[in-house]
């Protein structure tokens, strides 16, 4: 069987006329050397996906807005060590400079546009989200997650404001910037960023979500730019992918500085360059940056001492394309990849359900804002949760202290406890480094009148937008006008765990309820006050 009959395999599930999918192409030395569509575009005309349908890329958007800051940087017209505020002189003062090099690494500490807008009321890819609708909830901000530099957190924000930046720097939008600068010169004709979510653009696919009803149409709403909305076909990518090599725009100082990996305060060096992901796969280096918004999924992957490079963009939920891209590496590149490493079989005995239950509980890490470690027993085995009620991630004894990941060896948790007590703490430990320390959380049920004592209207100091947290039969939930009902689960006096976040309500000196801190994956320490 030829190789790309064996990619073509991968794709099987979604090669047929009643289900999304996505294109793919392979490039190796330059050429594309297979190309391909899979499923439908448009499900409601039954129109084809090929190398040539448009998909929304999201944040595979993000190297093109790296790629114009580096042009003007190249031009002298800015630094990357300029503070934000010399072009956006509207930003809150955070008492602390954030730079356009913080910005590019995603390491500059404002919280993620995506996640304000959703406690401000959106409703994520269904209402409209403009550029001016972030900057206004950009400049209401009063807190950082971090100091700038001091760590790295994926940030969609510090992308609006580049794309903002490029457009006081060079008098043009990011869309007519990068179309003249970047687009035009390497023949990238179906490539664009767009401004204008109205717009009508040809052979376009449209974004699909399962439900369990069956398949429903999931597009964006956006008119805003830089972190995500650029258009796109997997045979421009192809165009974009081969000037990493012949260098023909940027000349080599703008390429070279793309893959240059971010370093933190302390000079230790982070995995992400310039809109772009640096690593390794199987022994070998990539190049890398996914994408999902809605229903649009995306990847590109670069093994640049291979020159070989894929391209996948899918209009369906549910496809992750950066398995399937490894995949495809794992044909052509099989004689260069390093082995898969083999699971390596437990031969320590599993503990049994009285061990296992003294395990069990909730663990908290101060340092990751109280983040949240859950473990549970279920059907003799233990498992952890993440800020969640139930645990997702299977763990293996390696002996009498210290569990393994399952699918994820390499990540170990080991455990204090006394002779035949309950843990008491675990620590997180990654290839032998120690990462993170949880203490455990005493076990909590709060009595009817605390959970009263909870209730009432909270706003956030940063928009208008109030929440009411009431009680239910289960317990308390969490709702805003807009938004669906968040069911709170308690882990401790005032702490609570909710659809993924965390939830803690704050009191003055004499006990009054006066407030509430959430932390998400992206927000620290947002702060509510009570009405």
């Amino acid at each position: 069987m030829t190789e790309a009959k064996r990619v073509d395999e991968l794709f099987e599930a979604w090669a047929n006329d009643h289900s999304p999918g996505c294109a793919v192409a392979v490039m190796r030395d330059g050429e594309v050397i297979h190309k391909r569509g899979f499923g439908i575009a448009n499900l409601g005309h039954g129109i084809a996906i090929g190398p040539s349908t448009v998909f929304h890329s999201a944040s595979v958007s993000k190297q093109f807005t790296a790629f114009a800051i580096l042009l003007l940087s190249a031009e002298g017209k800015l630094s990357l060590d300029d503070v934000v505020s010399k072009y956006m002189p509207g930003l809150p003062d955070f008492g602390a400079p954030i730079t356009l090099r913080h910005l590019m690494h995603h390491t500059g500490g404002l919280r993620d546009h995506w996640e304000l807008l959703g406690l401000a009321g959106w409703r994520y890819s269904k209402d409209l989200i403009t550029d001016d609708d972030i900057f206004a909830i950009v400049s209401r901000q009063q807190d950082l997650n971090f100091q700038p530099g001091d760590e790295h957190l994926y940030c969609n924000t510090g992308y609006a404001l580049l794309a903002e930046v490029v457009k006081v720097v060079s008098g043009q939008s990011l869309r007519a910037f990068t179309s003249a600068r970047i687009f035009e010169p390497l023949g990238m004709h179906n490539t664009f960023f767009r401004d204008n979510y109205a717009e009508v653009v040809r052979n376009v696919a449209d974004g699909y979500v399962g439900t369990e009803t069956g398949v429903e149409i999931s597009n964006t709403n956006f008119d805003t730019v830089g972190a995500t909305s650029l258009l796109t076909t997997v045979e421009d990518l192809a165009l974009w992918d081969e000037n990493f090599y012949h260098k023909r725009v940027g000349g080599a100082d703008v390429i070279a500085r793309m893959v240059e990996c971010g370093r933190l305060n302390d000079g230790s060096e982070i995995g992400y360059a310039s809109g772009l992901g640096v690593g390794t796969y199987r022994g070998l280096a990539i190049v890398e940056h996914t994408g999902g918004d809605a229903g649009f999924r995306s990847d590109i992957i670069r093994f640049p001492k291979q020159h070989f490079t894929v391209a996948i963009l899918a209009n369906f939920g549910s496809i992750v394309p950066s398995n399937l891209a490894r995949g495809i590496a794992d044909i052509y590149l099989a004689d260069v990849l390093q082995p898969i490493p083999e699971s390596l079989p437990s031969t320590f005995p599993q503990p049994g359900a009285d061990a296992l239950e003294l395990l069990t509980g909730y663990y908290a890490e101060p340092r990751l804002a109280g983040r949240v470690a859950r473990l549970v027993a279920h059907e003799g085995k233990l498992l952890i949760g993440y800020d969640i009620e139930y645990g997702t991630y299977r763990l293996e004894a390696v002996d009498d202290r210290r569990f393994r990941f399952s699918d994820f060896p390499n990540h170990e948790l080991a455990l204090e406890q006394g002779e035949g007590e309950p843990a008491t703490a675990l620590t997180s430990y990654r290839d032998g480094k120690r990462l993170y320390q949880y203490r455990r959380l005493p076990p909590y049920t709060p009595s009817p009148k605390e959970l009263a004592d909870l209730t009432g209207t909270y706003r956030p100091v940063e928009n208008d937008m109030p929440y009411d947290v009431k009680v239910r039969e289960a317990g308390l939930v969490f709702k805003s006008v807009k938004s669906r009902e968040i069911a709170l689960t308690a882990v401790a006096p005032d702490h609570f765990l909710g659809d993924g976040d965390r939830f803690t309500f704050t009191r003055d000196d004499d006990g009054r309820v006066t407030g509430m801190l959430t932390n998400s994956g992206r927000i620290r320490n947002f702060r509510f006050e009570r009405l």
